[in-house]
């Protein structure tokens, strides 16, 4: 007699059957946790992201369909970052928008090329298509070889998540522009931690043809739960991505709410100000009990112990509630990701970690 699994396993195509899955980070529905595992922002989003919900919530608005291309998100985002709308698509959050260009761009039994170890998610979208990806290995520095750039047959695509997760290092723009002028295919910079850093390429897009860069609106706005990302490429990719996206694949809540958080500027500015104190003072406390801190660009820090196994350490915080991530990848090893909480969270984390 067959399981139901098997069952299952058998009617959906071959290549969702063979497929692990994403599994994201674990998160609790009960209870009082210190969360320092799934890069959220600690804070509260600007107070007009509130207002301009309640607004949108009032009337009819909630009973007609959002506009499918979020123009007004498109106008005040096209001003600030000094392009023309056409050149900007939105998503329900940036994942939305990563699946949207694998699907544009990886035909079944293609390939995808991704830097290692990073956002693991792109493994997944591959499969999801039925393709294949290529995991080519960071050097030792996080710095990326010429390899990345070198060609392939089937080659259809490339990700490069910069800021990278989980080492929160970047890749200049400069040796970014090297890389995709050699590359045979789009490559799209998944800057999900890029209000954090100290550069980003964005103006990349104007330059090289083939570079797509992704935002998120759930780091640096405060704003996971809502669910909200844009890309910026040229207007001839966007009019091609268009065509893949769901019809009303972000809602009026969501738009209102992400057109009222990137118009406040001083909110962000803020915002970034404190999580880049409190990421520094994290890096130094971890360094003084002997981790191997890498200087981060975004709003977490990657640690390694040289002489300590790292999982017991995410075990014993767990069990007096609170999370990070432990984080193994085979070929390279495993390590720590800490998210930037508030500085009672990482008084709190440190305070424990010092009794470890």
């Amino acid at each position: 007699m067959t399981t139901p699994a098997a069952t299952a396993a058998s009617l959906v195509r071959p290549a969702i059957a063979e497929l692990a899955g994403y599994v994201p980070g674990e998160q609790p529905q009960s209870g009082k946790w210190i969360k320092l595992n799934t890069n959220e922002n600690p804070y509260a989003p600007s107070p007009a992201v509130a207002r301009a919900v309640a607004a949108t919530a009032e009337g009819r608005t909630l009973a007609k369909y959002p506009d499918p291309l979020a123009t007004v998100f498109r106008m005040r985002a096209a001003e600030i970052l000094g392009v023309d709308p056409d050149w900007i698509i939105c998503g329900n959050g940036s994942d939305d928008l990563l699946t949207i260009l694998v699907r544009t761009f990886v035909g079944e039994g293609e390939w995808l090329r991704i830097a290692y170890p990073s956002y693991i998610l792109y493994r997944t979208l591959a499969g999801l298509q039925g393709a294949h990806c290529e995991e080519l290995m960071y050097e030792r520095d996080w710095s990326l070889s010429d390899a990345f750039a070198a060609p392939r047959p089937g080659l259809k695509l490339a990700f490069l998540a910069n800021p990278n997760s989980p080492s929160g290092t970047l890749v200049s723009p400069d040796r970014v522009a090297e890389l995709a002028d050699r590359l045979p295919c789009p490559l799209v910079v998944d800057e999900a931690y890029g209000d954090f850093a100290d550069a980003h390429c964005l103006d990349l897009v104007r330059r090289c043809e083939r570079v797509i860069v992704t935002r998120s609106f759930s780091k640096s706005y405060a704003l996971a739960g809502l669910r909200f990302g844009f890309a910026v490429a040229r207007p001839e990719i966007v009019a091609e991505l268009r065509k893949v996206k769901d019809s009303y694949n972000c809602d009026a809540l969501s738009i209102a709410a992400a057109t009222a958080a990137i118009d406040d500027r001083a909110w962000l500015a803020d915002n970034r100000a404190k999580i880049v104190a409190t990421r520094r003072r994290l890096t130094d406390a971890m360094r003084a009990l002997g981790y191997d801190a890498i200087e981060s660009q975004a709003n977490f820090v990657w640690c390694t112990h040289p002489d300590r196994p790292h999982k017991p350490v995410y075990e014993a915080l767990k069990a007096q509630r609170v999370l990070i991530r432990f984080m193994q990848y085979p070929g390279w090893g495993d390590g720590l990701r800490i998210t930037v909480g508030t500085d009672a969270e990482i008084d709190a984390f440190l305070t424990i970690m010092k009794t470890l």
